[in-house]
């Protein structure tokens, strides 16, 4: 191969599909903003690219040689074809097949998760999905493609992730409607290390932050229940004297539904952020760019999201 020719680069081909269709060096370089000399040096290396001379003078202007006469409509169609690796191809939600695997707590997949389904089925009747309970730190199973989507709760964002904010609230202590706490303002600490407490370790992690705080201390509160459900959870708290800490807006629909109330974390004051995440390998995917915000918008429509939190741009 004619090495001036395999040094080609997208500019060059470019510039040739430009002098190919105005057949004029002051016109072409005019629209490539360079100058007629800089222009005339690269058509020179094109000519020694493809041992041809491209553009042929004829009295004040430039005809086509044959060899170039031919190359017009490849030329097109290799710069259109590049240009398409360039940009993502136009989605059409109710062409796609595609299976999406979602994670997130059974709390989402109660309240939230129905609305999802409906509008899948209405917008994208080929996607199927499937949910997963996620677990804190499960960020591997984004980075493998064995989890395309989760919402979580986390101070700071891992590596090679993406996400958007779903909104913030304070952690609150979520008990039974007749707990002896229910009498208080708020929860001071040693009322909180006098019951045990029932850790719900699905949907991302809601309470090391205590448990940061106690160590700090020298302090650790009694763990009598670990389980991965809030369905679980609600029914343990509901039935003793066990306390559970959870997102306020987690807690007010909780105690909406069940016989149970929340106060407020007296003794430390601390925002969780909670959020929909995926690994930055799918951040051009026009599909995946396609659920995520739908996930969201539902997520901000319904009666379970916080109106107030901040959503920075996909």
């Amino acid at each position: 191969m004619n090495p001036a020719f395999a040094s080609l680069s997208l500019a060059h081909l470019r510039t040739l599909d430009c002098l190919l269709h105005l057949k004029n060096l002051s016109h072409a370089a005019e629209r490539l903003g360079c100058s007629q000399s800089a222009l005339s040096r690269q058509l020179a290396n094109l000519r020694d690219a493809f041992d041809d001379p491209l553009l042929v003078r004829q009295g004040r202007g430039y005809v086509l040689s044959e060899h170039a006469e031919s190359l017009v409509e490849p030329l097109r169609q290799v710069l259109e074809e590049l240009q398409a690796l360039r940009q993502p191809a136009v989605f059409d939600p109710a062409r796609c097949e595609r299976r999406f695997c979602l994670a997130a707590s059974d709390y989402v997949a109660e309240h939230m998760l129905p609305l999802l389904v409906t509008a899948l089925e209405r917008e994208a009747p080929g996607v199927t999905l499937e949910y997963r309970t996620w677990q804190a730190g499960q960020y591997a199973l984004l980075a493998s493609g064995e989890i395309d989507l989760a919402t979580t709760l986390f101070d700071e964002s891992p590596p090679n992730l993406h996400g958007r904010l779903l909104g913030e609230d304070r952690a609150v202590c979520l008990m039974r409607q007749d707990h002896p706490l229910t009498a208080l303002d708020s929860v001071s600490q040693d009322d909180y290390l006098a019951f045990k407490h029932v850790r719900i370790s699905g949907g991302g992690d809601k309470d090391s932050f205590i448990d940061r705080h106690l160590r700090a201390q020298g302090l650790q509160r009694r763990i009598g229940l670990q389980v991965p459900f809030f369905c679980a959870a609600v029914q343990v708290i509901g039935n003793g004297q066990g306390l559970a800490t959870v997102p306020e807006h987690i807690a007010r629909q909780l105690c909406r539904l069940h016989p149970l109330a929340w106060r407020p974390l007296g003794f430390i004051d601390h925002t969780q952020r909670y959020w929909v995440v995926w690994h930055q390998r799918l951040q051009a995917s026009a599909e995946h760019r396609w659920l995520r915000n739908r996930v969201f918008e539902l997520w901000r429509q319904s009666q379970f999201g916080v109106q107030g939190g901040h959503a920075p741009s996909p």
